[in-house]
This record gives structure tokens, sequence and C-alpha cells, in this order.
């Protein structure tokens, strides 16, 4: 039974990993609820329209921490989240038109 449960975590670890490399970088700023639900780890459907409520009502973010206004995100989801978290469009490469 031990190994039992030792190999359903394991892949559950595996597919939760597998998980968080999909996320990709998303301009909290500006991305609607469903670009923030699927590009960042812990933030659903229901967080997504929170943080987008809260732009509208407060302005944009003016760092990754500052998600944390938003009641349900903590410390936690942008620490997982703070490689893929915008608060501005990229710069075009140099040379790029």
């Amino acid at each position: 039974m031990e190994a039992r449960i030792f190999r359903i975590s394991c892949a559950l670890a595996f597919a939760c990993a597998g998980f968080a490399a999909s996320a990709g970088p998303v301009n909290i700023n500006t991305a609607d609820a469903a670009k923030l639900a699927s590009e960042l780890t812990g933030v659903g459907p229901a967080l997504a329209e929170a943080i987008v409520a809260d732009r509208k009502t407060n302005g944009n973010f003016a760092t990754p921490d500052a998600l944390m206004r938003v009641k349900g995100i903590g410390a936690r989801i942008v620490e997982i989240n703070k490689a893929n978290i915008l608060i501005a469009d990229p710069a075009p490469p140099a040379g790029a038109r």
C-alpha cells in the first residue's frame, strides 16, 4: 500500500511540475482573466477575475509583489510565478521592426 501511495505521489508531483513549466510570461497589467488563469500557476478563473477587477479599480500593478493586494494571492503564488510576471510588455529586440 505504501508503494502505491508513493507512486501516486510521484506521478502527481511530475504532473504538477509539467504544469508549472508550461506557464509563460504574462503582463499582469494588460492580460485578460483567461490569459492570467492559463499562464499563472495557482491562479484559477476566480482569482484571475479578481486580478482584473482589482486592476480596473486600483490601477496597474507597479511590481509583481503588488499582486498581493488581491484577496487570495499571497507571497507563495507570487514567488512561484515571479519569473513569468511582467508589469510591462518586453521591448522588441534591437533591430526588429
